[in-house]
């Protein structure tokens, strides 16, 4: 069964009040979109207002030239699609980073597809398909998108969000967090409390989805908690983290569930290595985890993260904001919720010698920083975006930005220590930045404050090295456009798509 969401109207205007009537609007559509039934579809745009469009630079600085970032390589899980195709943070060490290039300024091109809802965790398949969960209110649907015309060609509901559910704009379980498996298979955590393996399919009218397998976590789960990301280790054992403290694991071939209840608020995804080691952060902590030898969650280490206790502006709980960044062999980076917030780094081997912590550095200004972002990582380099100031759709309508501020924080040669190495003021409300390794551009979505109330987006490209904007294109102008702590993603053909409120935008070097 394939659906397509409709379409929407717009109000032009050429005032900020009559825009932001026109933002609330289009607001009300991605929330309430009806759907149609339909065969392989061809994008209809995201809304804006063409007099926006002529008020805007579309490209501002110059293109890019490629400069190589060296890194560890990062193990590939075998229960897992290539790395860069698998999941929202790429790789199971969720590293937020690329072995290919993005685009690099040339003639740029975007495209648009409107879907009543936001098309934020992307992954691609074998054959280089868009594979995405586009979640609006109604609840969300697994899509397939042709990654170079966007057109659709598949779509399968998935189980709708509960009444009285959480807020749609900050509540990432049900789908928000889901895994390509090495088979093509999407591995979805879902609101009705079970794991959704969803296979593909063909026919003669193409590409669709077909649900393979579930497994009912309901015994392990109270009626009011949600799930919030699933993994596989390296022995293909399935774990799960649920948002009110449940971790656990499922055992693929018998279903065979067993959890444990860390009474802790969970609100992002995780990280495994090779090793085994299951990283967590919860609002309080930092655990590692190895399987038992029947299979189930134990605690191997729990580290207390700092916590003035408050959810601040540019969160939605009030814990770290970061799925663990797994770095090279040794480490684990994570913030935590300080004044000022700190870039913490930890050595995450079962035991050592000496303090866990490696460093803790403060990163942006008192008073003014957070994030609900996951970090960059390298070897031994870590990117952190601040996101304070951003508390939901409204926060950046009527030419309003967030607090500014993107960091490169690097861990001394000897590991002993850290360092700020450079700071970009650039303003990146919500979306998850990306690193190319092949090019050294770190790829984020940002918005300058405007005075004349035109909310425009860019695909922002800065140097890994020194920090300096070589260049920003436009993606689109209104609140369609906002990302929405939905990821950069960058396909092996360069293009950047960005999942947005409004559905998936595209940017390529022609």
């Amino acid at each position: 069964m394939r659906f397509r969401a409709r379409g929407s109207g717009w109000t032009r205007s050429d005032g900020s009040r009559r825009r932001l009537l026109a933002a609330g609007a289009l607001l009300a559509a991605l929330l309430f979109a009806g759907s149609a039934r339909a065969e392989s579809v061809a994008p209809t745009p995201i809304p804006q207002n063409p007099s926006d469009l002529a008020a805007v630079p579309a490209f501002i600085g110059s293109p890019a030239k490629a400069s190589r970032v060296s890194a560890p390589t990062v193990p590939q899980n075998p229960f897992m699609a290539p790395n860069g195709r698998s999941n929202l943070h790429d790789d199971a060490y969720m590293t937020n980073t690329y072995l290919w290039s993005g685009p690099l300024g040339n003639s740029m091109e975007t495209r648009s597809t409107f879907q009543g809802a936001e098309c934020g965790s992307l992954t691609l398949d074998s054959q280089g398909r868009i594979v995405t969960i586009c979640i609006g209110l109604e609840g969300p649907r697994l899509a397939m998108f042709d990654p170079n015309t966007l057109d659709l060609l598949a779509v399968m509901p998935l189980p709708p969000r509960s009444p009285g559910a959480g807020n749609p704009f900050t509540d990432f379980s049900g789908g928000g967090y889901f895994y390509l498996d090495q088979s093509n298979e999407a591995v979805i955590p879902t609101t009705n409390h079970q794991i959704w393996v969803v296979g593909e399919t063909s026919g003669p009218t193409g590409p669709g989805f077909s649900l393979q397998r579930a497994y009912d976590l309901s015994a392990s789960m109270s009626s009011e908690d949600q799930l919030i990301s699933a993994l596989p280790d390296w022995n293909g054992r399935i774990w799960f983290a649920t948002t009110k403290g449940v971790v656990g694991t499922v055992d693929p071939v018998s279903g065979t569930v067993r959890a444990m209840n860390l009474a802790e608020a969970i609100g992002n995804s995780f990280a495994v290595d090779q090793t085994g080691g299951v990283f967590i952060v919860t609002d309080r902590a930092l655990y590692r985890f190895d399987a038992a030898p029947d299979g189930s969650p134990a605690v191997t280490w729990r580290q207390v993260c700092p916590n003035i206790g408050i959810v601040k502006p540019g969160q939605t709980e009030d814990g770290s904001g970061t799925t663990p960044n797994l770095m090279g062999t040794e480490y684990v980076a994570i913030t935590d919720n300080a004044d000022p917030m700190d870039v913490v780094v930890y050595r995450r081997a079962k035991q050592v010698t000496g303090s866990r912590v490696v460093c803790s550095v403060p990163v942006f200004s008192k008073g003014s920083s957070s994030t609900d972002n996951s970090l960059i990582g390298t070897g031994r380099s870590i990117i952190v975006e601040n996101n304070y100031g951003y508390t939901g759709p409204t926060s950046t309508t009527g030419g309003a930005s967030t607090a500014p501020g993107i960091e490169r924080v690097d861990i001394n040669d000897n590991g002993t220590g850290c360092s700020p190495v450079w700071y970009s003021g650039e303003r990146a409300p919500s979306a998850v930045p990306k690193l190319s390794l092949a090019d050294g551009l770190v790829y984020a979505y940002t918005k300058p404050p405007r005075s004349d109330g035109i909310d425009a987006w860019y695909l922002a490209a800065l140097s890994f090295r020194n920090g300096k904007t070589t260049y920003e294109r436009l993606a689109g102008t209104g609140l369609g456009y906002n990302s929405n702590y939905a990821p950069v993603s960058i396909g092996p053909d360069g293009t950047s798509y960005v999942g947005a409120l409004g559905g998936l935008v595209s940017l390529r070097d022609r």
